[in-house]
């Protein structure tokens, strides 16, 4: 259904213009409804309604079919070129050899219309200044074009195998995300403000009313552990379905030998196209509750996918799953396998400024706050001072010493490894020749203590990576070890070669 000119330009799908007419589901559901319980029968303000969509979906129509038959496109020897407007005509023109990853979306109802969405990123895309988008062309189309594109934007043929395919085994990882928790309250933000924006209040609908009035009469003992409970319930079951829905349909491999192709989406489709020259690395991601359960999930660490939250969610490329199979996914990713294990220890007191920042940020104001209000109120809450520096300070002290067994870098061939972190653990492997610059921080507390954080500059994925707490004295010596030159001259008979001393306490080389 898309047609061609003679001079070689082709029109979108026609049936783009059902997908501008897809909000009228909301309000004629509304009013089949209305129309349902009074038997047929509707007042005046449902004929209004029915008159307003009416009108809408004229406007709208007309719009949508304006826009669709003034909109045309064709790929030409060297570029893609999109033609758009009616009254002023606008070309725009992206060089083929720029091309950098071509992306298909669907959202669910371009899916059940065999629709999908292409756009062409480029080199120098980040906030989409230079990304074309063709909203919307058939499926079979739209996977001939990004075919069409990567081959004459200089790719060959495949012959890399497969890296991952969606398997059902891996939702049992699901519960084990932020949004087993965050999503059930999430969820509730989200029906309070739509309540709050047409003038409800919540909390003065009888049945919620009523609830909360017999929740605060009864066993708190019993009702808050259930209610607790059915918080995990629904929470899982949310964090199955959004994973179900978000990882659907997952498969990653390498189209070509240049582009790592990932694509996933049970309702809403989207395929993201990495190119291997833009490939700097790999990220493999280990929240706590998911390494609990012996879980991870993988992130390209890679230039051309947008800004920093577009490349955040561009990036990933295999969703939680087991740590053995990410493992696996990163060396396929990274062409070869880079051990993690053994990683150069950081110093003793990176351990103590780790319990240090627990103690003092987790304990010791809760404990104040409660004894204070102890001494001025009731001495229960002084108990409850007491027992709370009991419970936390050996949880705040497991804690750091875990984040702190957590730290360690190395070199290893071709690859620097970085890991950090104890609540979301993240162990980077970076290619070394991708690293432009080296950051060397402190404070006055850390040059007290004899470390400095350094921080690996790469133009891709989070833009800089830092290796914390190191030895001040080994800082220097690692960087020039890792990328030979870069620092090289900072080495002999410079304060950096000891430690990065200067006005503003830090020095970037």
């Amino acid at each position: 259904m898309t047609g061609r000119d003679t001079d070689g330009w082709r029109s979108l799908d026609a049936r783009t213009l059902l997908v501008h007419c897809a909000w009228m589901a909301a309000p004629l559901g509304s009013l089949a409804l209305t129309a349902l319980a009074t038997g047929g029968d509707l007042d005046l303000r449902g004929w209004i309604t029915l008159g307003v969509i009416g009108v809408v979906f004229a406007v709208i129509t007309t719009a949508g079919f304006v826009t669709w038959s003034r909109t045309r496109y064709r790929v030409t020897g060297d570029s893609l070129e999109l033609r758009t407007g009616l009254f002023t005509r606008r070309l725009r023109s992206v060089p083929l050899h720029r091309v950098r990853n071509v992306d298909l979306t669907a959202n669910p109802v371009q899916r059940v219309l065999g629709l999908t969405v292409l756009r062409a990123g480029t080199a120098g895309s980040a906030g989409g200044r230079s990304e074309l988008s063709l909203d919307a062309l058939s499926r079979p189309e739209a996977v001939r074009l990004r075919a069409e594109l990567l081959a004459r934007a200089g790719a060959v043929s495949a012959q890399d195998p497969v890296l991952a395919t969606a398997d059902p085994r891996r939702l049992r990882y699901a519960p084990l995300t932020f949004w087993v928790f965050g999503g059930v309250f999430a969820a509730l933000g989200a029906v309070w403000r739509v309540f709050d924006g047409i003038g409800i209040k919540p909390w003065r609908i009888g049945f919620v009313r009523r609830s909360f009035e017999e929740f605060g009469h009864s066993a708190l003992w019993l009702t808050v552990p259930l209610a607790l409970l059915a918080v995990v319930v629904t929470g899982v079951i949310g964090s199955v379905l959004l994973y179900a829905e978000n990882w659907g349909r997952y498969r990653l491999e390498w189209t070509d030998e240049a582009t790592l192709g990932v694509r996933h989406g049970l309702l809403t489709t989207r395929s993201v196209s990495i190119e291997r020259a833009r490939l700097r690395g790999v990220a493999l991601r280990e929240p706590m509750l998911l390494r609990a359960g012996g879980g991870a999930s993988v992130r390209a660490v890679a230039g051309g996918l947008g800004n920093r939250e577009e490349n955040r969610k561009r990036s990933a490329v295999l969703p939680p799953a087991s740590r053995a199979e990410a493992l696996r996914v990163c060396a396929g990713v990274l062409g070869e396998e880079v051990p993690t294990d053994g990683l150069l220890p950081h110093p003793r007191v990176a351990l103590r400024r780790r319990v240090v920042r627990a103690l003092t940020w987790c304990v010791l104001p809760p404990t104040v706050a409660l004894a204070v209000l102890g001494w001025l109120l009731t001495p229960v809450l002084l108990y409850c001072a007491a027992g709370y520096a009991l419970l936390a300070t050996p949880v705040a002290c497991h804690l750091a010493r875990d984040a702190y067994r957590a730290l360690g870098h190395a070199v290893r061939g071709r690859h620097l490894v970085v890991r950090s972190g104890t609540f979301g653990r993240e162990t980077v492997t970076l290619r070394r020749d991708a690293v432009l610059a080296w950051t060397f921080s402190d404070t006055p507390f850390s040059r007290r203590s004899g470390v400095v954080t350094v921080t690996a500059g790469v133009a891709a994925g989070e833009d800089g990576y830092r290796i914390r707490d190191m030895s001040a004295t080994e800082a220097a010596g690692f960087a020039d070890t890792a990328t030979p030159g870069i620092v090289t001259e900072f080495l002999d008979g410079s304060p950096l070669a000891d430690h990065p001393r200067n006005a503003s306490d830090e020095a970037r080389i």
